[in-house]
């Protein structure tokens, strides 16, 4: 126990694998954390977890939390991940499992969704749904499960609606990002009745819609029996996961970025008007205080290191590597086959230009073929119109490397910044914290979210990563996978 009682906010992360709960003080300060582990139950495309479980994780965790310090939470927020949904009565008793965000099951009624919502999709950039969006989802079920879909008081909810209303005790509002790809349009903040009723789905299950920060309703008797929470506790509408992590990056004033690099490399960042993006793989989320919060999502990454580098001692690695940087042996690092970001083709496969001689080289040319991928996507960015003048803060198991971290601000020729701790609950603890207080987002993450380490490029060293990117900016434009005009615009940039 901390010993005095402090003023907390707590978010809650709903993860795929665990519930995490975390507490944290109005200066940035986590008092405690806990989690909780969930389980799924794949078949084929289709993968389910049971919203009755995600209930059971959010309680232990939270009651965790409470038992491992003195304080009093002021508000509480839920983030969950984006595209989950499951259908409940009016009780908020489940009726289906929850569908998880990539359960690919609605593949044969997507082409139906997008013909549906073609006006729509253009005029929020992003042009075309996917088979694991939740519309498409709730497409399915409704030729699948009409008797459930249509049954009286059935509601359609989020991952973060189910534990917004068991917390509260009632049905209540869903956040703006979280509706997103359940086909919200974000624009007029309301649901567009000609693509519902395209669709012959019952507008009535369709949840109210708020932006992120709003006051949502309180934590009622049940619900504070079970978690611990005082009653009439302000529950605070959430966001997306990936949404949450940019909030928890502090990436939230028009000209900020987050660059998060795990297994795939994912850009967010905040525009002051919605981007348009032709090719549909920048697309926009709505901010908590109504700005914009584009990005894009990279099948390169850091996940070519475990696969091609199984067993290898990375550290001795990554220090033979500094002698090959700048190189003129570059990998275009793709996880999968396809690439969805800075560019689409899917057809798209990874690729070394020149010959590594070693394993260092070899690893060499993936650290420094990702940066490019991540300086590229800035590029695209730039090309499109949007602000990327601001901070951009590095986030993702990538930054465990320092100095993989000072090549990427190199390459990009900028200073980046590394957040102390930046992760999707600490985020929706910042909409907690907001939503109470009445005042701006970012005003709030600028005391909460804490930047350990600002890196900047070396300028003997900015310069001389000209030649390489050029010819990796050739080799995807000569296999016809970028477009002539972006990497025209990208060497203008160097």
């Amino acid at each position: 126990m901390t010993g005095a009682t402090v003023d907390a906010w707590l978010g809650i992360d709903l993860g795929t694998q665990s519930v995490r709960a975390l507490a944290v003080t109005g200066d940035g300060t986590i008092l405690a954390t806990a989690s909780a582990p969930l389980s799924s139950s794949r078949d084929g495309n289709r993968h389910e977890q049971d919203p009755e479980h995600w209930w059971q994780a959010t309680t232990a965790a939270i009651r965790h939390v409470l038992a491992s310090t003195d304080t009093v939470i002021r508000g509480i927020s839920v983030d969950g991940t984006s595209g989950t949904i499951l259908l409940a009565d009016a009780t908020g008793t489940p009726l289906t499992q929850g569908l998880m965000y990539d359960d690919g099951r609605a593949a044969d009624v997507l082409p139906h969704v997008n013909e549906a919502g073609h006006d729509l999709w253009t005029r929020l950039g992003y042009r075309r749904m996917q088979a694991t969006w939740a519309l498409p989802k709730l497409a399915w079920l409704q030729a699948n499960h009409p008797d459930i879909v249509r049954a009286p008081g059935t509601r359609l909810m989020h991952q973060s609606d189910f534990i917004n209303s068991r917390l509260a005790g009632q049905l209540i509002a869903s956040d703006l990002s979280s509706a997103l790809k359940t086909g919200a349009d974000l624009i007029n903040e309301t649901w567009e009745a000609t693509v519902v009723e395209a669709l012959s789905i019952p507008p009535q299950i369709l949840p109210p819609l708020v932006r992120s920060g709003t006051h949502l309703a309180v934590v009622g008797p049940d619900a504070a029996e079970q978690t611990g929470l005082t009653r009439g506790t302000p529950i605070v509408a959430g966001a997306t996961d990936g949404c949450a992590a940019q909030l928890g990056a502090g990436a939230l004033t028009p000209g900020d970025w987050n660059s998060v690099v795990g297994t795939t490399l994912v850009l967010k960042g905040v525009s002051a008007s919605i981007i348009e993006d032709p090719l549909g793989v920048v697309y926009s989320h709505k901010g908590p205080d109504g700005q914009w919060l584009p990005g894009g999502a990279s099948s390169s990454g850091a996940g070519v290191i475990s696969r091609d580098f199984p067993d290898g001692d990375l550290a001795r690695l990554e220090r033979a590597a500094r002698a090959f940087h700048p190189g003129a042996t570059t990998t275009y690092p793709l996880v999968s086959n396809g690439e969805r970001f800075p560019f689409n083709a899917p057809e798209a496969q990874g690729f070394t230009l020149g010959k590594p001689t070693s394993e260092a080289e070899r690893y060499a040319a993936v650290l420094q073929g990702l940066a490019f991928v991540e300086r590229l996507c800035f590029d695209y960015l730039d090309y499109l119109g949007a602000d990327t003048s601001g901070r951009l803060l590095l986030t993702g198991g990538a930054t465990k490397s320092a100095y993989w971290s000072q090549l990427r601000a190199d390459v990009l020729g900028r200073d980046v910044h590394l957040p102390e701790n930046a992760e999707p609950a600490l985020g929706a603890a910042v909409l907690a914290a907001a939503g109470t207080s009445g005042r701006p987002t970012a005003e709030i993450a600028d005391r909460m979210v804490r930047v350990s380490t600002t890196i900047t490029p070396r300028s003997d060293y900015i310069d001389r990563f000209g030649a390489p990117y050029l010819s990796f900016l050739a080799s995807l434009r000569d296999r016809g996978w970028l477009q002539n005009d972006v990497a025209a615009h990208a060497r203008r940039n160097l």
